[in-house]
C-alpha cells in the first residue's frame, strides 16, 4: 500500500434540514481545489447528517430527568448507568454513551439522535456526489465513540457505502509466512479515526477525504459487518 492523504472539506456551510450534504460536499471540495475523484473516501460527521435529515428534538439540556427519557426511548436495552450517564444499546445495534445523543454544536434547547439507518443515509450522499462531481466515490460516516478498557475517545463509523467495513485476512500469510487465523480489520473505523485528525472535535469542518485506500477495499459495505453479534459477544 502507498501513501494515504488526507484533505479536511473547509467552506461547507451551516447545514439545516432537507438540505443536500452530498452537494454541499463535492462543491466546497471542488472549490478548495481539491474536486473529488474516484476511489476516494469521503468521511462525514454525524452531526451534519442528523441536521440535514432533521434529526433533531427539543431538549432542555437541564433537565436530566428528560435526558434519561430521551435517551431510554432511542435504546433497546440498557446495559450500565453510573450518575447521568447511561451506556446503551440502539437499535442499529450500537452499544455507546447515552444511546448515541449529541448536545453540541447544537442549538440550545435542541439535541441530535443518530440518523435512523446510517448506511442508506452514506449510500444517499455517495449517490448525489456521483451525479455532482461524476466520481465514484465511497462514504463513511464517523461518530466519536469511547472504548471498553481505554481512557480517550475516538471516531468510528455508523455507516457505509462503498467501502469494505471490515477486511478479512484470515486464510493469509503474514509476514513470516504464518497463516492468520482471526485477523479481521476494522477498515472503516480506521478511515474515520485518520480522518478526524484533520477535521478536529471544534474546528467546525464536517468532511474529509481519505485518498489512497487500496483499490480492493472499494467494495459494497455495510456498518453491520462491524457489529458483534450478542452470542459472540463476551461483554453483552
Amino acid at each position: 500500500m502507498g501513501a494515504l492523504t488526507i484533505i479536511p472539506i473547509s467552506g461547507i456551510p451551516e447545514v439545516r434540514p432537507g438540505d443536500s450534504l452530498g452537494e454541499l460536499i463535492a462543491t466546497a471540495a471542488a472549490a478548495q481545489d481539491t474536486p473529488l475523484a474516484d476511489r476516494d473516501c469521503i468521511v462525514v460527521t454525524q452531526k451534519v447528517v442528523s441536521k440535514v435529515e432533521d434529526r433533531l428534538v427539543a431538549l432542555d439540556h437541564e433537565n436530566l430527568d428528560a435526558r434519561r427519557e430521551l435517551v431510554e426511548r432511542e435504546s433497546v436495552r440498557i446495559l450500565r448507568r453510573r450518575g447521568d450517564l447511561i451506556i446503551s444499546e440502539t437499535e442499529h445495534g450500537f452499544v455507546c454513551a447515552n444511546a448515541g445523543i449529541d448536545l453540541s454544536n447544537v442549538e440550545d434547547g435542541f439535541a441530535a439522535l443518530l440518523p435512523v439507518d446510517s448506511d442508506r443515509s452514506a449510500h444517499r450522499i455517495r449517490n448525489t456526489i456521483r451525479v455532482e462531481a461524476g466520481a465514484d466515490v465511497a462514504v463513511v460516516i464517523s461518530d466519536t465513540f469511547g472504548r471498553a478498557w481505554r481512557h480517550g475517545l475516538a471516531d468510528v463509523a455508523i455507516g457505509v457505502s462503498g467501502l469494505a467495513a471490515v477486511v478479512d485476512l484470515r486464510g493469509q500469510a503474514d509476514a513470516r509466512g504464518r497463516e492468520l487465523h482471526v485477523t479481521e480489520v476494522a477498515l472503516a473505523d480506521e478511515v474515520a479515526s485518520a480522518a478526524e485528525l484533520v477535521m478536529g472535535k471544534a474546528a467546525a469542518i464536517p468532511a474529509a477525504i481519505v485518498r489512497g485506500l487500496e483499490p480492493e477495499w472499494f467494495r459494497d459495505g455495510s456498518v453491520r459487518e462491524l457489529i458483534r453479534s450478542p452470542q459472540d459477544d463476551l461483554f453483552r
